[in-house]
């Protein structure tokens, strides 16, 4: 029987197939993968993967993400200052699309084209979470109809009412000649470095 204190590399190893095939392997291929000496041990770690949540099977009795699955850990926080002493002990863990996603049927993904919002910290090729129909208050950054035209800015509102405003000084307030409709609240964003 595999030790379960390999269970975090067997994990990772699993993951990473997943990545690569969009679906996990058999029991045989995956004692074949994460090293094991049969079948059966394939069956205990999956067994103590599933009782972890990470694992579980479905209906017709393949494996299947768990709810745990896409876990992250977070291992500590980063100065962006002055260097500190690194730990990577994990205290806890979040699944990304559960930190950025409050209502998975309202929300989608955009991608920014242009500078606008850089002082918001948007940058062109960014993608951002847009949870449409949620309220918005002055200050969000909100994707908006105006004028029958999609724009990525900030919701202002002064005396002469509600408009949009840019995150870079050099673009102009944008005040609505007719309409202006709020399509969607900006809840998170995120970018790949290459």
């Amino acid at each position: 029987m595999p030790p379960a204190s390999h269970d975090s590399d067997y994990l990772g190893r699993l993951q990473d197939y997943f990545a690569e095939h969009r679906s996990l392997p058999s029991f045989s291929h995956m004692a074949r993968l994460l090293g094991l000496r049969s079948v059966s041990s394939a069956h205990a770690v999956a067994g103590r993967l599933k009782l972890a949540g990470f694992l579980q099977t479905t209906p017709d009795r393949r494996l299947a993400p768990g709810p745990r699955f896409f876990d992250r850990p977070v291992a500590d926080s980063v100065r962006a200052g002055l260097p500190a002493a690194a730990n990577d002990a994990s205290a806890e863990s979040l699944t990304i699309d559960e930190f950025l996603v409050d209502s998975p049927s309202r929300t989608i993904l955009l991608t920014v084209k242009g500078d606008s919002m850089i002082d918001a910290g948007l940058q062109p090729g960014d993608y951002i979470v847009v949870d449409k129909g949620r309220p918005a208050r002055v200050g969000d950054i909100v994707v908006a109809i105006v004028d029958n035209e999609f724009t990525l800015k900030y919701l202002a509102q002064d005396k002469r009412g509600p408009y949009l405003k840019a995150g870079n000084p050099a673009y102009p307030p944008i005040r609505p000649q007719g309409q202006l409709e709020i399509f969607g609240l900006v809840t998170g964003s995120f970018r790949k470095y290459k």
